[in-house]
């Protein structure tokens, strides 16, 4: 390691609840190595930004290579990418409550009598997340747009209200989710099928290293990052100690590590 190893490493994420939960077990990883850790987060496009800029040592984590390829793309030849702590997708979803044998597959939703039932406005997450541009697609491409839905992308707090609320009052109405994500686990939300195959692939979701960070962070700690293996079940049970238990990222990241990985950390 370089005379600049006792700088803190900046270990950033997606301002996202899940990022953060993931991000948690990488500081801790990287802290029981003996490194000091700040964190940062921003949106999608303006992380890989501060990681091309070196302005973010590690991110935590990179879909590859539906959701964020594209930001990566431009400079990928000067980051090492690390294999992935968890496989995610995307997918479009609806409450428990309503009929599968109503509403099994995207296209159920222009059928006549199930839109009138709907909720036709369709919130999501800010624009630049995989799941807005492929959901922004989607409407279009299945003619939901002829039967009165929208779709608007917004911020997670206004996202996670809207479902709370939406199932809180019984109504019928269809998110654009992903996994992992607590939701998923909190309201037993039911996924669509969706056959045009418009919401991209099952990612890895990596964390990704600027290589001259590589000089200052200790090589056993980058070793113990790339064998971490948290699973979409093991983020989203950190996501819902966050968001249901109301731990911090830290403090969830600390019980799921005494609970799963205690031979992790030295």
């Amino acid at each position: 390691m370089s005379a600049a190893a006792s700088d803190p490493i900046i270990v950033g994420n997606i301002a996202l609840s899940f990022h953060r939960a993931a991000a948690g077990v990488a500081r801790r990883v990287l802290e029981s190595h003996g490194h000091r850790v700040e964190s940062v987060e921003a949106k999608h496009e303006e992380l890989f930004d501060l990681l091309r800029n070196g302005d973010v040592d590690v991110l935590v984590s990179a879909w590859l290579p539906s959701s964020h390829g594209e930001y990566l793309s431009g400079y990928r030849d000067r980051v090492r990418v690390l294999r992935p702590h968890y496989q995610p997708y995307c997918v479009w979803a609806v409450p428990p409550y309503v009929p599968v044998d109503e509403v099994g597959e995207v296209s159920d939703l222009a059928r006549p009598g199930i839109a009138e039932h709907m909720t036709r406005a369709i919130d999501g997450i800010n624009p630049g997340a995989g799941i807005s541009r492929f959901s922004a697609t989607m409407v279009g491409a299945y003619g939901l747009d002829r039967a009165g839905y929208t779709f608007a992308p917004g911020d997670e707090e206004g996202f996670t209200a809207r479902v709370d609320r939406g199932i809180a009052a019984r109504e019928w109405f269809v998110i654009p989710l992903w996994r992992p994500q607590y939701l998923n686990r909190h309201h037993r939300l039911r996924r669509l099928e969706e056959p045009k195959g418009l919401l991209g692939t099952v990612d890895d979701a990596c964390p990704v290293i600027g290589l001259e960070a590589l000089d200052r962070i200790r090589p056993e700690a980058v070793s113990r990052l790339d064998a971490l293996r948290l699973g979409n079940d093991g983020v989203e049970e950190i996501d819902t100690l966050i968001n249901v238990g109301g731990l911090s990222p830290l403090q969830a990241a600390d019980r799921y590590l005494a609970d799963h990985h205690s031979g992790l950390l030295p």
